[in-house]
């Protein structure tokens, strides 16, 4: 006798987890394909960068940014890098997140955001336990230390993941093409002032900074791709646009039905007619 819990779970199970298994599927490939690439890079970085690049870059680097300190400089990157840390982050990207789910009414930023988060903190992780790197001298850092493997930087890895995609779902819900340049620029400062902020306070070398930097923007790119196959597939199989809080479920509905539902409230089309469903 099938029990109430299971009725239930089988409820939501066609509601919420059917409608995105293209998106679940294409962002678990592409997670794993990010996950070898920072294998691949720490493997790179080992045979190469370690010697060549402390050399040409990543001292030079340091050097430079040494010279820009100051007290009030240096308390105020403090601040800042601190945005993208281990605390910080988290709780930035869940502000983010709900704004998003609020305002395009769907739970599809919570899947590309927290996905794509969780990918990205898997990836450094193994980045700094395979390669192990020392970070700068304490004597050429700014307090408070850090202690942990330098390669790559989790803080460049995880802003640039976060902060992308928000920006990208949210240019989904905005209409004018200002608005979205002003967004896309505030994104690219945000991202590179944390990656360089790791550098100017000598947390990480630079090498650090820009692999993060690749790896965030490779594995956005994959979590974007994801996102459109998902909207090309629903239209082609004529299911209408994926469950959002107006609009629970859309699998029982008829295909034509579905098919010019789809077509009239476009997640991707800004402005009024892809407002509910402009989570992206």
């Amino acid at each position: 006798m099938v029990t109430e819990t299971e009725n239930w779970l089988t409820r939501r199970w066609g509601k919420w987890v059917v409608p995105y298994a293209a998106l679940w599927i294409t962002m678990l490939i592409g997670g794993v394909v990010v996950v070898i690439l920072a294998l691949a890079s720490a493997e790179v970085y080992d045979n190469v960068v370690d010697s060549a690049g402390l050399a040409n870059l990543d001292k030079p680097a340091l050097a430079f940014m040494e010279q820009l300190r100051s007290p009030g400089l240096d308390a105020f990157v403090t601040g800042f890098t601190n945005i993208g840390g281990g605390i910080g982050m988290p709780i930035l990207a869940s502000i983010l997140t709900a704004i998003l789910i609020y305002t395009s009414r769907s739970w599809r930023p919570l899947i590309l955001i927290g996905g794509a988060a969780a990918v990205s903190v898997t990836a450094t992780s193994l980045g700094k336990k395979l390669i192990g790197r020392a970070r700068p001298d304490h004597a050429d850092a700014v307090p408070p230390y850090e202690n942990s493997p330098s390669f790559p930087s989790g803080h460049t890895l995880n802003t640039t993941v976060v902060i992308a995609l928000v920006v990208y779902l949210a240019c989904l819900q905005i209409k004018r093409t200002s608005a979205r340049i002003a967004l896309i620029a505030a994104g690219v400062i945000f991202i590179v002032a944390m990656g360089l902020s790791r550098v100017f306070l000598g947390h990480h070398w630079m090498t650090d900074v820009i692999i993060g930097w690749v790896l965030g923007l490779a594995w956005v790119g994959i979590v974007i791709l994801a996102h459109r196959l998902f909207h090309g597939l629903r239209h082609r199989e004529h299911a209408g646009p994926a469950p959002t809080f107006d609009h629970p479920a859309h699998l029982h509905d008829g295909a034509a039905g579905g098919s010019a539902h789809a077509e009239t409230n476009d997640a991707d089309t800004p402005g009024p007619a892809g407002r509910s469903s402009a989570s992206g």
